[in-house]
């Protein structure tokens, strides 16, 4: 498995055993990130009128396409390019400068290679009950750790030490390419976490197996991809 972060929420995980899927693809020029170039098999976006979390269409490859949001509000879940979604609901922060009326978004879960993956979308409220469950028995969370419009970090860490993600990789926080004001650097999200627990890896793509999944939380920070 390889692990490619493109930036603010956007990943490319290529499999063995499952289709070549991007996460929550953005619209360059928005975020500040470079184009996603690379094809996939299947996109996941958390919905559908966030130009930073929904541009399927800028993805090469004629891939499929779930909405979490959609499968959220429909069972739970979705099925495409062989590779089953769980979702659940959940809103952007309420005093989202960029909306009048919060958007609504989905979290969403899936399983390739034996390792569980879950991604927090773009919410930006304290969690539920019901979805600090949804992430129970996760082993890669990709977290939104850049407070300001986002969950708060506080919020975000009582939920982190409630279902104990293995391996958390840190998405969405302030970079040199992504710079909202009041957004947080990476240091933010670190300070909660002894300094052994965090390893950098120096680099956009990661190779991962399910062997490499730790025994308890690991924070894995990336580059971005240039």
């Amino acid at each position: 498995m390889e692990i490619t972060w493109y930036g603010h929420a956007a990943f490319g995980l290529t499999s063995q055993n499952g289709p070549r899927l991007i996460t929550d693809p953005y619209t360059p020029e928005g975020v500040g990130y470079a184009p996603i170039t690379d094809p996939a098999d299947l996109v996941v976006i958390s919905s559908d009128d966030d130009s930073a979390h929904c541009r399927a269409d800028l993805i090469a490859g004629e891939p499929e396409v779930i909405n979490a949001l959609h499968a959220a509000q429909n069972g739970g879940h979705a099925t495409a390019a062989g590779l089953r979604v769980d979702a659940i609901e959940a809103a952007e922060w309420n005093h989202h400068p960029d909306h009048a009326v919060p958007g609504q978004n989905g979290m969403y879960r899936w399983e390739t290679d034996g390792i569980k993956f879950a991604h927090m979308g773009d919410v930006g409220n304290p969690l539920t009950e019901a979805q600090q469950d949804f992430f129970q028995d996760t082993d890669v969370l990709f977290a939104l750790a850049g407070g300001y419009l986002t969950i708060l970090l506080p919020d975000l860490m009582e939920m982190v030490h409630r279902t104990k993600p293995k391996l958390i990789i840190p998405m969405h926080f302030r970079t040199l390419s992504y710079r909202p004001r009041n957004t947080m650097w990476i240091e933010s999200f670190l300070h909660y976490f002894k300094e052994e627990d965090v390893d950098f890896a120096c680099n956009h793509t990661v190779t991962l197996t399910a062997q490499d999944i730790p025994e308890r939380t690991r924070v894995l920070v990336m580059d971005y991809r240039r």
